[in-house]
């Protein structure tokens, strides 16, 4: 529990932060569901779970002007919430993000945000509680964190912020994108070994020893094993987090993949259940991120996908749509939020692109709906990209049979998969259906 300032047992200095109020508004909901017959709480009803005044509320809840911490600790302990350093910002905080956003104009930014988001930047979206379980479950020694979600639905922020924690916790970070292993690597085990244990040295910033260290008498992958063990968790004392992104571009490679992964699964079976004279891999502690689910015909115990914790990011609630919107500045922010939720589903990536271009006045709502699909729509290079995706991987008339089924279409479980990576489908029982009207609307527009 965050404990009330000893200067000031009562004073004006703080404001919720964006993780704050997140996390308030997931808690609110959970209670109103659970306690209120699923309607928001009034003014009213939260005046008297949390003993304030519905003025102090007011302030709390519009994030405009400070209140004393007191009030704030309350709020959060009446939904059963600890009050953390995140969940505030403090006077100096608020004049500091003032005079930045002044100065650089966050909303006014040349083009949206693509790609993994700055650890400051105000357009990161917290999705409670995934950012705390992701972090409190990979400091555990010997822990497997896997991170699942469609494309661009912000599974590398999310690590970033993680990676960004453990380093001041004391840990060593490597992460090994998969992405950059080449067609050639990954046609052959020992290769593919090689390059993953120098990417991971580089990653780092230690020297390739394999000339020296790598022996593959018993075998490549007890070589890669001896590798960690004898120099990449040796070289120090501090717990070490592996991060493999993209892990998806293996599921091409059955024979590879299923020799990789039951070697993931024999390094986290020894840092969690090893023998004392293994206790080395205890401070090896893994992530894996991917997009797909796996549909490899795996052994249940070579997986790395059935032990650990799964963590799958969801699409954006409507709420936090919204405030995404007030982060962009703009002035009838539920409104706008409301929209591009209705039509784009929650979908992270495209909820940034419709708001960015909403703040720069280059898309209206009117349009929205009637312009998303041309040729010449602030949508139409995302598009383009999900065509060639869906060409190349011979799935474009099962989504169009998709959109073209309004109760619902069952797929083979391959496919249903690979479209949900893409985050193009969601599912109601076995069903799918488009996940958003975007989707809906451009896959019906083709011949």
């Amino acid at each position: 529990m965050a404990e009330i300032p000893k200067v000031h047992k009562r004073y004006r200095g703080v404001m919720l932060s964006p993780q704050g109020w997140q996390r308030l508004q997931s808690a609110e909901q959970i209670s109103a569901t659970q306690q209120n017959q699923g309607k928001p709480y009034t003014l009213e009803q939260l005046s008297y779970l949390t003993q304030l005044s519905p003025n102090t509320l007011t302030k709390v809840r519009r994030r405009e002007k400070l209140v004393d911490f007191q009030s704030l600790l309350l709020y959060f302990q009446a939904f059963g919430l600890d009050l953390s350093e995140g969940d505030y910002l403090t006077s100096m905080q608020v004049r500091n993000l003032e005079r930045t956003r002044k100065s650089t104009d966050w909303a006014m930014q040349v083009a949206p945000p693509r790609g993994q988001l700055p650890i400051d930047s105000p357009f990161y979206i917290h999705r409670p509680p995934l950012e705390n379980l992701c972090i409190e479950e990979v400091v555990q020694p010997g822990s497997l964190v896997r991170i699942k979600a469609p494309r661009q639905y912000g599974k590398t922020s999310l690590i970033a912020r993680t990676l960004s924690e453990v380093q001041q916790r004391g840990f060593r970070t490597a992460v090994v994108n998969l992405q950059g292993a080449d067609r050639q690597v990954l046609g052959d085990l020992d290769w593919f070994l090689k390059w993953f244990c120098a990417s991971a040295a580089k990653s780092l910033g230690l020297t390739d020893r394999l000339a020296d260290q790598w022996d593959p008498m018993f075998g490549v992958s007890y070589a890669c094993s001896e590798y960690f063990e004898n120099y990449l968790l040796t070289e120090s004392d501090a717990p070490l987090l592996l991060v493999l992104d993209e892990l998806d571009r293996l599921f091409g490679y059955p024979e590879l993949a299923t020799d990789f992964f039951g070697l993931l699964r024999s390094w986290y079976e020894q840092g969690r259940y090893g023998l004392e004279n293994r206790t080395i891999w205890h401070k090896l502690h893994i992530a894996i991120i991917h997009s797909t689910e796996v549909w490899l015909p795996l052994s249940l115990n070579q997986s790395p996908f059935n032990v650990g914790l799964l963590l799958e990011l969801p699409a954006f609630t409507c709420e936090q749509v919204v405030t995404l919107a007030q982060q962009y500045q703009l002035t009838a922010a539920k409104e706008y939020g409301h929209a591009i939720f209705t039509f784009l589903g929650g979908n992270p990536f495209l909820s940034q692109i419709g708001l960015f271009y909403l703040a720069h006045q280059k898309l209206s709502l009117a349009d929205l709906p009637q312009q998303a699909t041309n040729p010449d729509s602030v949508f139409s290079s995302y598009l383009r990209r999900l065509l060639k995706l869906l060409e190349q991987q011979e799935l474009l008339e099962t989504m169009q049979q998709v959109v073209r089924s309004p109760k619902g279409l069952e797929l083979p479980h391959t496919k249903a998969f690979r479209l949900q990576g893409l985050g193009l489908v969601t599912f109601d029982q076995r069903l799918a259906f488009p996940s958003c009207e975007l989707f809906r609307q451009f896959f019906l527009t083709l011949p």
